[in-house]
């Protein structure tokens, strides 16, 4: 006996990414913003004067990529659950990538799924991390293996937020920049050349051009079965790095600076890429002050570590190749000599 269960039904994840001010935002059901002490002490009043609700709980996590973990998401459950919230009730993540994940991650999961906000605070959440609906968070293997994907209901990207960012964290927004023009948009990054990023309005350009890449390959790719693959340039290699240091030498953006390096090096031993091009990237990194080397300690650890990346196989791993600025490959067979004569290359090199 065989009885089916008809699923085949069309779900409309569709959202909007608004890149202005912050308007008030109202609901009609409980809210929790979860946020961090660096981001409360700075912006939660500008944030709860633009908020209307008839409750708001305020969830406060530690702040930092080391914390991105099974205890700050019980921490954000437990508080819904004190609150009483239910399947109607709304997160508002406010704070940068690592609020961002583990707000979207605890929705996806409180009572099987309620709606969650983005307000990103920091660059690189602004052009990458709150848009697309990856969420999770980190474990003793590597960094977001445990999550789901859950799109928000809106982001809200006020530039308001980027002028109290220190400068590194400024930096490390703008290696996804970087990021989003190599793998998608030469165009893009001929302009990203001679752009002043410090420039207020020069920054909201580059901002709604980064937005709008990640925008139109989401919509493509929502699961990342193909083409959402290719934003993952310079973070096999990153998330590597990330681990290694426990998450506390490197912020984010700054390991997929190292890591597109090491991909460009990768593309350059394949015969993929030039050396023009990939000084080029460099150059553009150093621009911003983004670190470009990183000294391996054990090539082999660093390369078995790649397996425990989501993208990759039982016994293959996935490399995003860049082949031009604009274009990238994704490929899942590169002989494992290749791979260990690059990291070799860095296994001498000085930080």
């Amino acid at each position: 006996m065989t009885v089916d269960i008809d699923l085949k039904k069309s779900v409309d994840h569709s959202y909007q990414i608004h890149i202005d001010p912050l308007p008030t935002l109202v609901f009609d059901t409980k809210v929790a913003v979860v946020t961090n002490p660096t981001v409360s002490q700075l912006h939660l009043s500008y944030l709860l004067e633009r908020l209307e609700a008839p409750a708001i709980e305020i969830v406060t996590l530690p702040d930092g990529e080391q914390y991105k973990n099974w205890e700050s998401i019980e921490t954000v459950l437990n508080a819904l659950f004190e609150a009483r919230f239910n399947r109607s009730s709304v997160l508002v993540a406010f704070g940068g990538g690592v609020i961002g994940d583990m707000t979207g991650f605890a929705a996806s999961i409180f009572q099987r799924g309620i709606d969650f906000v983005q307000v990103p605070t920091t660059l690189l959440s602004q052009v990458d991390a709150s848009v697309g609906g990856k969420t999770g968070i980190n474990n003793a293997y590597g960094k977001n293996l445990i999550g789901a994907f859950h799109q928000p209901r809106a982001v809200y990207a006020d530039p308001h937020f980027l002028k109290t960012l220190p400068a590194r964290e400024f930096s490390a927004g703008i290696a996804e920049i970087i990021k989003m023009a190599v793998t998608f948009d030469a165009e893009f990054f001929t302009w990203l050349e001679s752009a002043d990023l410090t420039q207020d309005a020069v920054l909201a350009e580059a901002v709604a051009k980064s937005v709008r890449t990640k925008a139109d390959v989401v919509a493509q790719d929502e699961k990342e079965r193909g083409l959402r693959a290719a934003l993952n340039y310079g973070h096999t290699f990153g998330h590597v790095i990330e681990n290694e240091t426990n998450y506390t030498t490197y912020l984010h953006g700054e390991s997929v600076a190292i890591g597109m390096v090491m991909a460009n090096r990768l593309a350059m031993r394949l015969g993929k890429m030039e050396a023009s091009e990939a000084d080029r990237i460099e150059s553009l990194l150093l621009k911003y002050d983004l670190p470009v080397a990183y000294k391996i300690g054990d090539t082999k650890r660093f390369y078995e570590t790649f397996f425990l990346d989501k993208k990759s196989g039982d016994s293959s791993i996935t490399f995003i190749i860049p082949v031009h600025i604009g274009g990238v490959e994704i490929s899942d067979d590169i002989p494992k000599t290749d791979v260990m004569a690059v990291l070799e290359t860095f296994a001498g090199a000085e930080e």
